[in-house]
């Protein structure tokens, strides 16, 4: 998935009231940015960071940037909007590039399950049954090459999870995919000392049929692709 507008660098300046950012181009003109992010971004929301924002000129858009991603000191990037995974995790499902979900001839996005909720995406395909897929953008690390989730208490995490075991109970397929969003990681766990309810879920969901599968994603300023399983 290309980013639709050329990234242009900045530095953090601040984040705050979870969705927005004040940054500071390169010429020095500071700016404030939508940050598509609600978790609690620990460990990439520093003041002086280097960050990677995109540009708009959509006059419905009251911001006119918005965050993408974190360059790191070490050169790998962090993809910090939560909106991106599906974006490119839909592209590659439509090509067949997720190997475990590659059978699957109908996606479609945001449908209606469970109580009140939408599903990612719901895959149908003669002669197999549904797969509901949830996605979760995975951007924590606390040791090195570790991508961790969640990275704050997310109640709505915990109901997706019972409700993807529903849909296990129910005779369909119903799949976890975690999609980290660090090129410096290649391991993943639950952060079950951040929120212990989630992967207490987690746990009672897998005992009832749902699947994980986690992946990593090659990020550069021009866009954000799916990687290899995890």
């Amino acid at each position: 998935m290309r980013f639709q507008t050329p990234l242009v660098p900045a530095r953090l300046i601040r984040r705050y009231k979870r969705f927005l950012a004040d940054c500071r181009l390169e010429g020095g003109h500071e700016v404030t940015a939508h940050c598509a992010n609600p978790g609690s971004m620990m460990g990439l929301a520093e003041p002086g960071m280097k960050i990677w924002l995109e540009p708009n000129d959509d006059p419905r858009k009251k911001l006119k940037f918005g965050w993408r991603l974190v360059e790191h000191e070490n050169g790998h990037f962090t993809g910090v909007d939560t909106s991106v995974p599906n974006r490119a995790l839909r592209a590659a499902l439509e090509a067949g590039e997720i190997p475990e979900l590659a059978a699957y001839g109908t996606v479609r996005p945001e449908v209606k399950y469970g109580a009140s909720s939408r599903v990612d995406f719901l895959l149908s395909e003669t002669g197999l049954p549904d797969a509901y897929v949830e996605v979760k953008s995975v951007t924590l690390s606390r040791q090195p090459g570790l991508a961790e989730f969640p990275d704050s208490v997310t109640a709505r995490g915990t109901k997706h999870l019972g409700e993807l075991a529903a849909m296990a109970e129910a005779g369909h397929r119903a799949i976890m995919l975690y999609l980290v969003q660090r090129t410096d990681c290649d391991r993943f766990a639950l952060a079950a000392d951040i929120d212990p309810a989630y992967a207490a879920q987690f746990d009672a969901a897998a005992a009832k049929g749902v699947e994980r599968l986690v992946y990593a994603t090659q990020i550069t300023p021009k866009g954000v692709w799916i990687g290899d399983k995890l």
